[in-house]
């Protein structure tokens, strides 16, 4: 389980595409507190720790199967790629995003960017049938990060991203046609699911 709130920005080093896909990732994380087989929140995909080591850097290796790779954006990993990271949530944590699964539903579309005060604001488009999850002061995770749905029309949405989120995740160099990861509230999958049973 996780918050959506990114704690490191880490940096794909190697991929490996056999049976599934096996990559190394750099991390600021000090990797002798991270245990082999725990989970990290890669981009917003929950993925098992399957190697630790340093040289120089700290680092992890994931290994991600087929299925996670055609729902997610992790097929376009490549070296030099910087995504969002985040450890698990512990007893006692702060709670400051929403609760996010690493269960990512699909591939969201970034359509437009615009400047709104020093924030700047993502119209995303959603695969048609997890459009009905989102809603207006909901929240979603994209690429792992916690965010508060602005508007909604159709499909497309808008949330605004603060100076800070652009800096210390990879919100920064988003651009239009960017697929990211995106994973709808779990509060809202349950009432639309108790809705269909009404």
């Amino acid at each position: 389980m996780f918050t959506g709130i990114i704690t490191d920005v880490g940096e794909i080093l190697s991929v490996a595409r056999g049976g599934d896909l096996r990559a190394r990732i750099a991390t600021a994380y000090a990797v002798d507190g991270i245990d082999i087989g725990a989970s990290i929140a890669c981009d917003g995909v929950c993925l098992t720790v399957v190697a630790l080591g340093h040289d120089p850097r700290g680092w992890f290796e994931v290994q991600v199967s087929a299925e996670t790779v055609g729902r997610t954006n992790v097929g376009g990993w490549a070296p030099g790629r910087r995504i969002n990271l985040e450890r698990a949530l512990r007893v006692g944590d702060e709670l400051g995003g929403h609760i996010v699964s690493g269960h990512v539903d699909g591939l969201a579309e970034v359509t437009a960017l615009a400047r709104e005060g020093d924030s700047l604001r993502l119209t995303v488009r959603a695969p048609e049938p997890l459009a009905r999850f989102i809603a207006p002061k909901g929240s979603v995770a994209l690429n792992g990060t916690s965010l508060t749905v602005n508007e909604v029309e159709g499909a497309r949405f808008g949330v605004n991203l603060i100076p800070h989120t652009q800096a210390v995740t990879t919100w920064g160099a988003t651009a239009p046609g960017d697929r990211v990861n995106l994973e709808v509230d779990t509060m809202a999958r349950y009432a639309a699911r108790l809705a269909d049973y009404a």
